[in-house]
């Protein structure tokens, strides 16, 4: 079984037990979080995992009245594919 939950500045995604998939973001200023990285274990790639925590952060984002800097290139990738997340990215 598979849950995602809020760890220190990220999220991660533990499968019995064990992280599996993970993004963190470090505070900037008082109202910006900068993705600084993402990772997914090798077994568990294709699995939309990496895009679901960015999801969540976005959402954390949102519901903290912040704005987000894509660092990480999988990050920056899924903010150019998202046209939806364009109300908190901070360019």
């Amino acid at each position: 079984m598979q849950e995602m939950v809020k760890e220190g500045n990220g999220f991660v995604i533990r499968q019995d037990g064990e992280v599996v998939a993970e993004v963190t973001y470090v505070p900037s200023g008082t109202n910006a979080l900068i993705i600084d990285h993402t990772y997914v274990t090798e077994s568990m790639r294709g699995q939309k995992l990496a895009e679901n925590l960015v999801k969540k952060v976005v959402e954390y984002a949102r519901e903290n009245d912040r704005k987000v800097v894509p660092a990480c290139s999988y990050a920056y990738a899924q903010f150019r594919r998202h046209k939806e997340y364009q109300d908190v990215w901070q360019q």
